[in-house]
């Protein structure tokens, strides 16, 4: 039986108490820790086989073992998130291989093949510029200790993560030419996915648990707005266009485009011009998952095979 209540357990974080074992939790509060940290894990294993793809593409060597770390870093946080998961009663090995490639809980943008080291980079710019605007929020604020640890290290290698694709973005659009239009490409399909990433507009949001319990601090709107405030500015200065711009009335960034929109996912293009659609749309989108969603799953879960198969030796 838990210690307290839920409307206790709520007070009491929101007046700094740390919650540090399961026993301390409320259901409610251990089914919205379980959900964050569900996505989390999965977003960081889904990143390695996207990312892994482009590497290949990589244009020396030594960039290759840049990427090569990166991905070694994702596949380390992926495993930091799961391992918090088992604490909370969860079969790290069920979650991993026993799971349905639909079932898994990344971001959208996450089922699309990187085709390139343009793509890369720019995931590398803009998708884990998105996973330090979330997973920085939560270090700063969440009354949930074990996780609050485990991010010292997860958000100083991200950090790494964002500077590699910024200084290649960079690079890329300063050579101009190809490598130039080969940014401008996939910045016009990674930004907007990576805006739908933050979720629902705050006057739409059904449900606020995260900030109940204080497992997060901010909202998925002023999220959107931090990533925005750090991502426009750089696409800006390297000459790279943003669907996005700052509004000095409203004091804010506001977006070019009707949001949600329409997304073609076999051509990788925003259909901006047929207007807005609703969010039901958009979840059937998520739930029917991207084209790459089942090759970049099994990927991952050939490795119990091929770990069985070591052991059978």
């Amino acid at each position: 039986m838990a210690r307290y209540t839920d409307e206790e357990l709520k007070e009491k974080v929101h007046n700094g108490f740390i919650v540090e074992y399961p026993d301390e939790m409320t259901e409610g509060y251990r089914k919205a820790l379980i959900v964050q940290l569900m996505v989390q894990a999965d977003t960081e294993l889904v990143s390695a086989p996207a990312y892994f793809g482009a590497a290949k593409d990589a244009p020396s060597t030594n960039t290759m073992v840049s990427a090569t770390a990166i991905i070694q870093d994702e596949l380390a946080h992926a495993n930091i998130a799961y391992r918090l998961l088992e604490d909370l009663g969860l079969d790290k090995e069920q979650l991993v291989y026993g799971r349905q490639p639909h079932e898994f809980k990344h971001p959208y943008g996450f089922d699309h093949p990187l085709e390139n080291w343009a793509e890369l980079v720019v995931a590398n710019g803009l998708y884990d510029r998105a996973g330090i605007t979330l997973l920085g929020d939560v270090f700063k604020n969440t009354s949930y200790g074990p996780l609050k640890r485990a991010l010292v290290k997860v958000d100083q290698e991200e950090t790494f993560h964002l500077r590699h694709g910024e200084m290649w973005m960079k690079r890329l659009a300063g050579a101009g030419g190809e490598a130039r239009e080969q940014i401008q490409r996939a910045v016009d399909w990674m930004f907007p996915m990576a805006v739908e990433w933050f979720g629902l507009p705050d006057d739409m949001k059904r449900h606020s648990g995260q900030l109940d319990y204080k497992l997060k601090g901010m909202t998925n709107d002023e999220l959107r707005q931090t990533w925005m405030k750090s991502t426009v500015p750089l696409c800006e200065s390297i000459g790279v266009q943003v669907p996005a711009h700052w509004s000095e009335d409203e004091q804010k960034y506001v977006l070019d485009f009707a949001f949600p929109s329409q997304y073609d996912e076999d051509e990788k293009r925003w259909l901006f011009n047929e207007g807005g659609i609703s969010w039901e749309t958009v979840f059937e989108r998520w739930k029917k998952r991207g084209p790459a969603n089942r090759q970049f799953i099994e990927s991952i879960q050939e490795g119990k095979a091929f770990r069985q198969m070591l052991e059978a030796a």
